[in-house]
This record gives C-alpha cells, sequence and structure tokens, in this order.
C-alpha cells in the first residue's frame, strides 16, 4: 500500500465552465468513498476581476486557467479512477494512456500557487503605471513612434488621453495603457 502522507499536485483536465461544480462534485465523492486521508485540497485557480456594471462595481472570481483543476492528493489505488469518473472530468493532464497521470514539478506548482496568492493579493488599487503631464511614446497603433503628453488618465478603462502633436497641431488620443511606454 502506498503511503497515503505523500501527497503531490496534479491537474485535472476539466469541461470549461464546470470547473467550480467538478471541484464540489470531486470533493463530495471523495469525502463519500472516505478518501480524504488520500487528497488534501482541491483547487481551482481563480483571480478577482471588476467588472462595471450599471456604473456599479461589482467583483468577480474568474477562472484563472479555464478548463484545470489543481489537486493535491496520493493517487493510489481507485483515487485516480474516481477523479476521472466524476462527470465533466476529461483525465489528468500529462497521463499517458493506461498510465499513471504525472505530477506537477515543484517549480511548476510554486509558480502555479504564486500566481494563485499573487491574485488574491491584488486589490482594487491597481497601479497606474502613468502620471498627468508625462511624456510618453505611443508603440501601437496608427500613431506609432509618436510622442506625447498624458492629459487625462481613465483608471477603470485602463485609457489615456495623449496629446500628441501631429503636423504642428495637437491633437488628444485616447489609447489604452498598453499603447503607450514611458520614455
Amino acid at each position: 500500500m502506498a503511503d497515503s502522507n505523500v501527497k503531490k499536485w496534479y491537474v485535472v483536465r476539466a469541461v470549461s465552465g464546470q470547473e467550480n461544480k467538478v471541484k464540489a462534485y470531486i470533493e463530495s465523492e471523495i469525502t463519500r468513498l472516505g478518501l480524504e486521508d488520500y487528497v488534501e485540497e482541491v483547487l481551482v485557480p481563480t483571480e478577482k476581476v471588476i467588472q462595471i456594471r450599471n456604473g456599479k462595481k461589482i467583483n468577480k472570481e474568474r477562472v484563472y486557467f479555464p478548463g484545470y483543476i489543481m489537486i493535491k492528493a496520493n493517487i493510489a489505488g481507485e483515487v485516480t479512477h474516481v477523479i476521472k469518473s466524476v462527470t465533466n472530468v476529461i483525465g489528468f493532464l500529462g497521463e499517458v494512456k493506461g498510465g499513471d497521470p504525472v505530477p506537477l514539478r515543484q517549480s511548476e506548482v510554486n509558480r502555479m500557487l504564486g500566481k494563485v496568492d499573487e491574485l488574491s493579493v491584488k486589490t482594487d488599487n491597481v497601479v497606474i503605471p502613468f502620471t498627468l503631464g508625462e511624456t510618453v511614446k505611443v508603440i501601437d497603433g496608427p500613431f506609432n513612434g509618436f510622442n506625447g503628453s498624458v492629459e487625462k488618465i481613465n483608471e477603470e478603462k485602463r485609457k489615456l488621453e495623449v496629446m500628441v502633436k501631429i503636423f504642428g497641431r495637437k491633437t488628444p488620443l485616447e489609447l489604452s495603457y498598453m499603447q503607450v511606454e514611458k520614455i
């Protein structure tokens, strides 16, 4: 009998959009079958997204890796079979046909969980990388290569109004944060 204390992280592929349902279902199956010793955690990495609807801020959680669920488990005996037989589970990531699922390397786990921690820590105050009056360079769109000064910053839309000199006349352009860079 394998040691039920040695647990590794695995990635289970699920039908996209069903991640939380699958997670709940796996958890209830594990409990129903008394396999809690083998499965330590079932995790759907999510990020908090702020959506603006009718002028109201709504915090939503969005699945960060759609179609993937992380499971920390010792997949001894029937655990693999139980998880694979859950509705909407496609299978384990990296498994060879007929072979055992391949656990994630610790570095991958750290990266994914680090991302999760990072996302859960990220609060509403999105850092605004630009300041009013700052000179920026347009790096995308028809005015690529032009320099201009930041006139307005719209945090919610992540857009800037940049005053650019075109043919000797100052012209305001609305650009996203991604379309400009600091000089």
